[in-house]
């Protein structure tokens, strides 16, 4: 999984720098960030969407553009897959309460 998410990023990065007429992850770069979040927003509402109505193939489709949409937010902001897969195993084994609990207060 991680080679297939590594190489998806890789892709993206590459993408980026092409010609926004020729790639749609160059076009919704140049948009700018805000809307490459946008798009991140609106494929997590279809992935709940298609959950909730039990339709596995819908959930499994949107929960890919997903992870497409997160991934390019991710590198528009610097932050890499590894930074947070790291995260992830530093989490592992801390239960979610624990973890939530040690975040500063807002």
């Amino acid at each position: 999984m991680r080679a297939t998410l590594h190489q998806l990023e890789q892709t993206i990065r590459q993408r980026r720098a092409a010609d926004p007429s020729q790639s749609y992850v160059a076009k919704l770069s140049a948009r700018g960030r805000g809307k490459i979040a946008q798009k991140v927003g609106e494929e997590a509402v279809e992935t709940v969407i298609a959950a909730l109505s039990g339709d596995i193939a819908e959930t499994t489709g949107e929960a890919a553009d997903l992870l497409f949409h997160l991934i390019l937010l991710l590198t528009d902001t610097g932050v890499s897959l590894d930074d947070v897969l790291d995260e992830l195993d530093r989490r592992e084994g801390v239960s979610g309460l624990t973890e939530k609990a040690s975040r500063p207060a807002d």
